[in-house]
C-alpha cells in the first residue's frame, strides 16, 4: 500500500506541475505586445471578413501620407474581377463615380482608407463577398510644389509623389543669404495647420528637418532679421540675426570689422523702423566701445549709421540717403 501512495502523490504533483507550466506558456503565448496588438488590430480592419461583416473601421493615417483631393485621377480595381478596374477623377465635392456602387466620397482620405470604403459599398450592393480592393492615385491634381520666400529662384516645380525638403529647396536654387531658419510647410489637405521647420547647422538636427513634401504643398522660407551697418567702418555690410537670437551695437561693430580712425564716434546714429516711419536715434558709440556705457540691444532692419570726421556734413546726411545705402549692402551671416 505504501508504494501506491507514494506514487499517487508523485502523479498528483507531476499533473499539477504539468497544468501550471502549460497554462503559462499559453498566457505567455497569447499576450502580445502593445505595439504589436495594435499592429494586429489596424490589420483586421481592412481584412475582407471584416468587411463583409461590418465591423471594418478606417485605419489611422500616418503623417507622411498624402490624402486625396479635388482633381485627382484615381486607378480603382477590384482582385479577380479585371473588367471592374477603371480610372476616375476626384470631383469638386470630392466624391468618385464608380459603375457598380454610384457615388463614393473619397476626398481627404488616404488610398488605404479609399479601398476599405469602396469595399463596404460593394459589399453593402451585394456585388462582392469579400473584395480585395486596390486605390492607386494616378495623377495628383497638383504635380507641382510652390516654393516661396527667401530662395534664389521662387516659383512651382514639378513633383511625382513624395520628396524631401532638402530635395524642393535644391530645385529652387537654395535659400538666399536673407534666409532665416523657419521654413513653413502648408500641405493642400490640411491648409489651416501649416507646419514649421526649424533648419539648424546640427548635422543630426537637420536629418530630423528634412520631412516629406507631396503635390499641391506650398513651401515658405523665412527671412531673418538683418541688422545694417554702413558709414565710416571697415566693412558695411548687413549681419543677419539668426531667429531667436538677438544682436548688440558692439557684435554688429565687430562683424563690420570695426570703425575706421576717421569715424566721428560721437555722431553715430541708429535709424529704426516704426509704425510712424524711420526714427533716428542717437548713439553714444564712443562710450559703447569705451565701456562707459552699455551695450544696446538692435531690431531688425535696425541700421547703424557711423559717419566720418573727415566730412562733417555727413552725419548730417538724411535718413532716405542712408536707407537707400544700406538696402544695397552685402548681407552676411555671424558665423
Amino acid at each position: 500500500m505504501r508504494p501506491s501512495v507514494v506514487n499517487l502523490a508523485f502523479l498528483l504533483l507531476f499533473t499539477t506541475v504539468l497544468a501550471t507550466t502549460s497554462r503559462a506558456w499559453a498566457e505567455d503565448q497569447g499576450t502580445p505586445a502593445p505595439a504589436t496588438a495594435k499592429a494586429q488590430a489596424d490589420q483586421a480592419a481592412t481584412t475582407p471578413a471584416a468587411v463583409a461583416d461590418g465591423t471594418v473601421r478606417q485605419p489611422s493615417r500616418p503623417p507622411s501620407v498624402p490624402a486625396i483631393g479635388g482633381g485627382d485621377l484615381l486607378r480603382v480595381g477590384v482582385l479577380g474581377a479585371p473588367e471592374s478596374e477603371q480610372e476616375v477623377r476626384v470631383n469638386g465635392d470630392g466624391n468618385i463615380s464608380l459603375s457598380l456602387v454610384g457615388a463614393v466620397h473619397v476626398a481627404g482620405l488616404t488610398a488605404e482608407q479609399a479601398q476599405v470604403e469602396i469595399a463596404k459599398k460593394m459589399v453593402a450592393g451585394g456585388f462582392f463577398t469579400e473584395p480585395q480592393v486596390s486605390v492607386f492615385i494616378k495623377e495628383y491634381a497638383t504635380q507641382g510644389v510652390s516654393v516661396m520666400g527667401e530662395v534664389s529662384k521662387p516659383g512651382v516645380y514639378p513633383v511625382l509623389g513624395a520628396r524631401s525638403l532638402f530635395d524642393v529647396l535644391s530645385l529652387a536654387g537654395g535659400m538666399t543669404a536673407k534666409a532665416g531658419q523657419i521654413i513653413t510647410i502648408t500641405h493642400r489637405d490640411h491648409p489651416q495647420t501649416p507646419n514649421n521647420v526649424l533648419i539648424t547647422n546640427n548635422t543630426a538636427q537637420s536629418i530630423q528637418s528634412n520631412v516629406e513634401v507631396f503635390p499641391g504643398d506650398t513651401v515658405v522660407v523665412s527671412k531673418a532679421g538683418i541688422v545694417y551697418v554702413v558709414g565710416d567702418v571697415h566693412r558695411p555690410s548687413g549681419v543677419v540675426m539668426e531667429n531667436g537670437n538677438q544682436m548688440t551695437v558692439l557684435q554688429a561693430i565687430a562683424m563690420a570689422e570695426g570703425t575706421n580712425p576717421t569715424a566721428a564716434l560721437n555722431s553715430a546714429k541708429i535709424i529704426r523702423k516704426t509704425p510712424e516711419g524711420p526714427k533716428e536715434l542717437p548713439l553714444e558709440l564712443k562710450k559703447i566701445l569705451a565701456a562707459k556705457s552699455p551695450d544696446i540691444t538692435l531690431q531688425a532692419e535696425d541700421i547703424i549709421f557711423v559717419p566720418g570726421s573727415a566730412a562733417k556734413g555727413a552725419a548730417k546726411r538724411g535718413m532716405e540717403a542712408i536707407i537707400q545705402v544700406a538696402t544695397g549692402l552685402a548681407v552676411y551671416r555671424p558665423y
